[in-house]
């Protein structure tokens, strides 16, 4: 009904049904009909018309006069909106997990904000995962693929997770030559991994632990922490020690095996126009991953 409102206020602002009907690109006909039903609706008559000329009702009348400023701000709203879309300025909010973010994404997001200065980033991060549409967030990165049809998402990489230890801990307490000696070590895990599924990449072995930890800890950042403390061994994300690994601070063991992979998507609504800001941060974030990972 607002759509036959904005069509009729058109119509009388050109005069005739004509020039209203070529204004929106629409046919006479379409025109004609839709303004029928607007009345049918309102259950009065609000124009006496031809092709090229219209006489207002006196219902009709008080219907435009009611409606035609309206239309008028609401068009205007929408332009203003059209020309801040297609603008590299502005906020755009984006919802990421805790660990990438300080990891594999941290050089990211910083460049993006040089790279752009007039755009907002709006950078929000939990290790809970946000709905989108409820916190009115432009994009979304997730750890895993997400079963909800109604958004779009592209695959961004992976994400290897792999056993680390200092040499001073192994050192001390020796190094394991197969997972099922784990369970004689002192573990630190993340609180949201219950089981460490792992795979030989040489042998295509599987072999499963539930590790009974000395730590637990939410954030996998931290969980490295515990790790270049001497304190045990984790199974932790490979882009979280990448550095540590080429230091030597940490070093791989069990290297045949690894846990499970796990991919990173964008996700973004599926409902809902990007604005320009929005697309630019989403295709930077996609030439960014290919080169990192």
């Amino acid at each position: 009904m607002l759509d036959d409102i904005a069509l009729f206020v058109e119509v009388v602002n050109r005069g005739s049904l004509a020039a209203g009907a070529k204004q929106v690109k629409l046919p006479a006909a379409t025109v004609t009909r839709r303004i029928q039903r607007l009345e049918a609706q309102l259950g009065v008559k609000l124009m006496h018309r031809s092709a090229r000329k219209l006489v207002l009702t006196h219902d009709g009348e008080v219907y435009f006069q009611t409606y035609a400023e309206l239309v008028q701000q609401f068009n205007q709203a929408q332009q203003v909106l059209s020309q801040e879309n297609q603008q590299l300025a502005g906020k755009v909010k984006v919802l990421a997990p805790v660990n990438i973010s300080h990891g594999i994404l941290r050089t990211m997001w910083v460049s993006f904000t040089n790279e752009y200065p007039d755009i907002q980033l709006d950078l929000e991060l939990s290790n809970h995962q946000m709905d989108l549409i409820e916190s009115q967030a432009d994009l979304a990165i997730r750890i895993g693929k997400q079963p909800d049809s109604s958004f779009y998402q592209r695959r961004l990489g992976e994400l290897e997770t792999v056993l680390i230890a200092t040499p001073a801990y192994l050192k001390a307490h020796g190094e394991p030559s197969h997972p099922s000696e784990l369970v004689e070590h002192n573990l630190i895990g993340i609180s949201m991994r219950k089981k460490w599924v792992l795979h030989n990449y040489v042998n295509s072995q599987s072999f499963t632990l539930y590790p009974q930890c000395r730590a637990q800890i939410n954030d996998p950042v931290f969980v490295k922490y515990f790790v270049l403390d001497s304190q045990g061994i984790a199974l932790v994300p490979l882009t979280e020690v990448k550095n540590e690994l080429d230091s030597g601070e940490a070093v791989r063991i069990l290297p045949d095996w690894k846990g499970e992979v796990r991919d990173i998507f964008l996700i973004w609504p599926g409902g809902k126009l990007l604005s320009k800001r929005a697309q630019c941060l989403r295709d930077y974030i996609f030439d960014y991953m290919n080169k990192s990972l």
